[in-house]
């Protein structure tokens, strides 16, 4: 190998290195911010009322939690127990920034990311790739915020599927109280009408709880 190639190929490694080492940096930084913020958890039982059973959704949306809930009961319930209960975006940080977010979420933890070499040519986009970092970040969340495994936990994504996903995991990891908002930040898709294809029949969006585009940095738990 010529030396400028020997020099190129070194280069390239160490800044690979410094990147994953600034990452891990201001992860462990980001996650001691937020357990100095973190008030001394009462434990006491979170009273949730859910409208949504397994056998009324598509098996895309199931989780093996069996634990369900509407955009707007979410709400009510975060609304009403905020100090009780983790809120968990994990929609990737793209969604986030261009489509809004819940300023009540504690945390953006992308259940997938984007894998810019691969194309999927069936849904005309980039394929998703399961974030390997995911259940570290999310634990560690967990004891930043002085929760434990019975803490009402809450995820949305944009529609219900990885949400789905995220709350089977966690109950996996022996949470007990993992719950999926089926319709998610979105919502479902019209089937028919002037808006048919479009996500205007539910969802976090469209059922009048808060959103905005104004993101909080120290809440985004994710550096791609």
């Amino acid at each position: 190998m010529c030396l400028g190639c020997l020099y190129y190929t070194n280069r390239t490694l160490m800044i690979k290195e410094m990147k994953m080492k600034n990452r891990l940096v201001i992860r462990i930084v980001v996650l001691l911010i937020l357990a100095c913020m973190a008030a001394p958890v009462t434990s006491f039982a979170v009273d949730i009322q859910t409208t949504v059973t397994n056998d009324t959704l598509k098996k895309k949306k199931q989780s093996e939690s069996n634990k369900y809930l509407t955009a707007k009961e979410a709400y009510k319930v975060i609304k009403e127990n905020a100090a009780e209960v983790l809120f968990i975006d994990v929609r990737t940080v793209a969604e986030v920034e261009f489509v809004g977010w819940a300023p009540s979420v504690d945390a953006v933890i992308p259940y997938m990311t984007n894998d810019f070499d691969e194309w999927d040519k069936k849904k005309r986009r980039y394929q998703k790739v399961i974030n390997g970092d995911f259940p570290i970040i999310f634990e560690d969340l967990v004891v930043a915020k002085g929760f434990n495994k019975n803490t009402p936990i809450i995820f949305m994504c944009r529609s219900g599927t990885r949400s789905g996903k995220a709350a089977t995991l966690a109950t996996k990891l022996g949470y007990t109280q993992a719950y999926t908002v089926v319709d998610g930040f979105e919502g479902d898709k019209a089937k028919d009408g002037i808006h048919k294809g479009h996500r205007v029949v539910n969802g976090w969006k469209n059922s009048g709880a808060p959103w905005n585009y104004e993101l909080d940095g120290n809440k985004i738990l994710f550096n791609q």
